[in-house]
């Protein structure tokens, strides 16, 4: 199975976690990421994430169900 690899660029030096899934269309909801987070089936950099306002910056890569967010540095 491939995964989808979604790019989302940062307006600033971070993301929470929860706003960068329901940014990316992945949570319909920030509440819906909250529990993807809280359900374990999220990742960073290859690491499970518990963490539901895990600051994501520049660099990292977000899994979940089976989609993958590349981040990007702010313009």
């Amino acid at each position: 199975m491939s995964l989808e690899t979604i790019e989302f660029r940062l307006n600033g030096e971070h993301v929470r976690l929860c706003d960068l899934l329901k940014l990316t269309g992945i949570a319909e909801s920030g509440g819906q990421g909250k529990h993807l987070v809280a359900a374990g089936e999220v990742s960073v950099d290859g690491q499970p994430e518990s963490r539901k306002a895990a600051k994501i910056r520049a660099g990292q890569i977000v899994e979940c169900r089976g989609g993958k967010i590349v981040v990007l540095p702010a313009a």
